[in-house]
This record gives C-alpha cells, sequence and structure tokens, in this order.
C-alpha cells in the first residue's frame, strides 16, 4: 500500500530548484515493464493526502487516468522518452546498433581520456568499499549541490545497499583516471531490470566524458553477464541515453490535485513558471547560448 509523503512541487530552471511548495502526495511510480506493456496504473485510496505524483505513465494512458478521477487538477509536469537498453541482443549487436559516427566518437572520447581503470563492485564488501569511493566523487556533483541526488550517505541507504548486495541484486561501478577516481555508476537489479538509480562525475574530469565511458564499460559487462533482461535509464531525457539507447516508450509525469483553491495557485504559478522557462529555452535557443546557460543552471 502506498503512503502519502510530504513531496516537493519544485520550480525548477534546469537543475537548479530555486523555490518549491509542499503537498502531501501519494508517489505512484511506473516501472519500465509497465511502461513497455502500456498498464493503467492503481492508484492507491487517496485518503487525507492533497493528490497523487504519477511518473513514467505511458503518454496513450494519460486522458484515461485523468478522466478516471473527476473533479481533480490535472497538472503535467514532463514529457519524455523513457530510454533502455535491451540486454537480450547481445553486445556486438548493440555496438552496430548504435551507428558509425557514435561508435567513432565514443572511441575519441576513449582516446582522450587515456589510461583509465575501472572497477566493478558486486558483493557486499565490494560494495562497501565502492561507497567509500563513491561519496567522495558524490560530494563534488552538481547532482548533489543542486539536486539533492547523489548516493546518499545515511545508514539506512548503506544497509540497503548491502542486503542487495548479499541478495545479488545490485552492480556498481567506478571510473578512475591516473589513479583518481573520476566517475560512478550505482545500480539495483529489479526484476531482471538493471535500474540507472545514482550516477554522477567530478566536474574536474568533465571534459574527459568519464561519465560517458563509464557508462559504456558497464552496459558491455551487464551484456557479458547475459542474466539481465534491460538496462533502464528511468525518467528523463539525456544525449547519452539517447546516444546508447536501443529503444525507448513516449512517458508523462502527471500531478492529480484535490481542487482546492491552495492547490489551483500551487499548479497555476507551476504552469505558469514553467512556460516562462520553455520561452526562455527557447530564445537562448535561438541565440546559440546553450552551452553557456547550462553552465550557468549547474552554477
Amino acid at each position: 500500500m502506498s503512503t502519502a509523503l510530504t513531496l516537493p512541487l519544485r520550480f525548477r530552471v534546469g537543475a537548479r530548484t530555486l523555490w518549491s511548495v509542499r503537498r502531501r502526495l501519494h508517489p505512484v511510480i511506473g516501472s519500465l515493464a509497465d511502461a513497455l506493456a502500456g498498464r493503467m496504473p492503481a492508484l492507491p485510496p487517496l485518503g487525507q493526502a492533497d493528490g497523487w505524483s504519477v511518473t513514467s505513465l505511458p503518454v496513450d494512458l494519460a486522458p484515461a487516468l485523468a478522466a478516471a478521477q473527476p473533479g481533480l487538477l490535472v497538472h503535467e509536469r514532463q514529457r519524455y522518452t523513457r530510454y533502455y537498453v535491451d540486454l537480450a541482443v547481445g553486445a556486438d549487436a548493440w555496438w552496430a546498433g548504435l551507428g558509425g559516427s557514435t561508435r567513432s566518437g565514443l572511441k575519441r572520447k576513449a582516446k582522450k581520456a587515456g589510461a583509465v581503470r575501472v572497477a566493478r563492485y558486486r558483493t557486499a564488501d565490494e560494495l562497501a568499499a565502492f561507497h567509500a569511493v563513491a561519496r567522495e566523487i558524490a560530494a563534488t556533483t552538481y547532482q548533489e549541490r543542486l539536486l539533492d541526488a547523489g548516493l546518499p550517505d545515511t545508514p539506512a541507504f548503506v544497509a540497503e545497499m548491502l542486503a542487495l548486495a548479499a541478495a545479488d541484486r545490485v552492480r556498481a561501478w567506478t571510473l578512475h583516471v591516473d589513479g583518481v577516481a573520476a566517475a560512478y555508476l550505482y545500480c539495483p537489479v529489479v526484476g531482471g531490470d538493471v535500474i540507472y538509480d545514482y550516477v554522477g562525475h567530478d566536474p574536474a574530469f568533465a571534459e574527459l566524458s568519464v561519465g560517458t565511458l563509464l557508462q559504456v564499460e558497464a552496459l558491455r559487462d551487464l551484456f557479458a553477464e547475459a542474466r539481465h533482461a534491460r538496462y533502464d535509464f528511468t525518467e528523463g531525457e539525456g544525449q547519452h541515453k539517447r546516444t546508447l539507447a536501443t529503444g525507448g516508450v513516449a512517458c508523462v509525469d502527471l500531478l492529480l490535485l484535490r481542487p482546492t483553491v491552495a492547490n489551483r495557485a500551487a499548479l497555476a504559478a507551476l504552469a505558469g513558471f514553467d512556460r516562462a522557462v520553455a520561452g526562455a529555452k527557447r530564445v537562448v535557443a535561438r541565440a546559440g547560448l546553450e552551452a553557456w546557460a547550462k553552465r550557468l543552471r549547474r552554477g
């Protein structure tokens, strides 16, 4: 049964949250398997909560889900493709499917990075060592500074990580440049899918594309294991996701809220803010200032 949580409705520009308002919401998080099958999510009873936060809903199901909750306020937060890699195709077919220009680009990135080492972690002892290394990297990343989304350092997370390792349900990697830890990747295994969960790289190594190089090595390892169904890039867009994926599902994130005055005001403000951000992005794109804007958003 889902428990309502106090969650922020973020007013965000890129990675930077400017402010937020909080509501009691039931999180309804769709899996990749659900999205591929086109399954309608089951919403838990609303109870005393303000509403539901539904993520990774196939776009085609959005009208029906909204119609099934008459009277509620419906707000679309984002649309995106939920990308994945079909691990059943094999490493050779996946690599060939990337296309010549992509393969050449990845080879150039590897050559530019020079001598790198990838460390792999699977057992409980290995994951404990991974956590220490990855936390040092996470402290430098924009994910932690701006999104509070770096690899967690709480006792509860560490206990869960070690329990997953004991059950052989997690994989993790770090990439090192000249002996210095530069990037990390942490992936639980859920129902046969390997989940792209926590990722980050030291910005000092950004020009070497260490995150992409680590992702490629991780996928090669998973193909070699030949025991998992898919690699799930989860919610949101990203150039590396589009580049490395074998497929994707068009998804949408929705908020469904009680029609109170406070909720109407919050959603009206959120919608106006999102429209303003979208307009600013179009202006920046026309002016050719995307790279500058990206650096500004990440601080």
